[in-house]
């Protein structure tokens, strides 16, 4: 494989996802690998800082969303959580970043009953 692969994956995920410049406590994530090549969501259960380094370093509560569930903690430095730097673990490259979930009515015919338009009209009437 390619030695610049994952830089490649990234910049495409970066023109197609909507990436967040912050990392938190609730916030979904990507997560891309080069080898095997692997893309995959999980939710940030827990954050605390690793107070015996120097650096900022945190301990990541992660649950992946994959089948079953797994959950995990990583420790990763603040350039790693937030997407600004490309990192190695366990001899993989990996990108790490929280993406930003619309939570507003998409227009699409299952967003209906949700949006603030729908509940003005007046109600549907049943066809018999």
């Amino acid at each position: 494989m390619e030695n610049n692969s994952l830089e490649k994956l990234v910049a495409e995920l970066r023109t197609v996802t909507p990436f967040k410049e912050t990392t938190g406590i609730g916030d979904v994530v990507l997560i891309a690998s080069d080898q095997p090549r692997l893309i995959l969501y999980g939710l940030i259960t827990s954050m605390t800082r690793d107070q015996s380094k120097k650096d900022e370093w945190w301990h990541i509560g992660l649950t992946f969303f994959t089948v079953p569930l797994q959950k995990v903690i990583w420790t990763l430095r603040t350039e790693q959580m937030t997407g600004r730097e490309i990192f190695t673990m366990g001899g993989e490259k990996r990108f790490f970043k929280a993406i930003s979930i619309d939570l507003e009515p998409s227009g699409h015919a299952g967003d209906l009953e949700r949006s603030p338009a729908a509940s003005k009209r007046a109600p549907l009437k049943r066809i018999k």
